[in-house]
């Protein structure tokens, strides 16, 4: 018997909830944002210019502004993305690092169903957080002490951790967990 997986897809909507990109339109936008070229990008994703002009238009309809800048002629000619563009896509990827990141995390599951391994749980009070480009380092105050747990910048905003929230510590043997109450 064949073995099944789980897949899951991601989709960037806006405030209508109506769908802006999903893993087709960022990977035409990533390639356009290497090669620096709209002929360049459509080759390397194996998609007709034509395709990839309504792919564009799709996605500035949804965004609601112009995803790249189209320099003709002279050294600098080429195609780029906008800011809105950029943002987008470093979103995009920002959200598909964090499912993967959650789907493959066995202690995210454990947490879930509400069985955890670690037996060093810590309750305590968050003192300080540092958001760093990649990591946030969180400062928890548990009596007597305090100890800075290291984690990813995404996990800091996605729990919304702030100065002064009661949160636990998980200490496993090579990290820190943090779950806010």
């Amino acid at each position: 018997m064949e073995r099944t997986r789980a897949r899951t897809k991601i989709w960037l909507v806006n405030s209508d909830d109506a769908p802006i990109m999903g893993e087709g339109k960022a990977a035409l936008l990533r390639a356009i944002r290497e090669e620096g070229s709209l002929n360049r990008a459509c080759r390397k994703v194996n998609i007709s210019y034509k395709h990839a002009w309504l792919l564009l238009k799709e996605i500035e309809e949804g965004a609601g502004e112009p995803v790249i800048i189209r320099k003709r002629g002279g050294k600098d000619r080429g195609t780029t993305l906008t800011g809105k563009a950029n943002q987008m896509l470093d979103d995009y990827d920002a959200y598909l690092h964090m499912l993967g990141e959650t789907i493959y995390d066995r202690t995210f599951w454990e947490v879930i169903g509400l069985k955890i391994s670690a037996r060093n749980q810590m309750k305590g009070t968050v003192t300080d957080i540092e958001k760093g480009d990649i990591v946030a380092k969180v400062k928890i105050q548990i009596e007597p002490t305090t100890i800075t747990a290291v984690i990813t910048k995404e996990a800091a905003v996605a729990l919304d951790i702030r100065k002064d929230d009661r949160v636990t510590a998980i200490v496993k043997a090579t990290e820190v967990m943090i779950g806010k109450d």
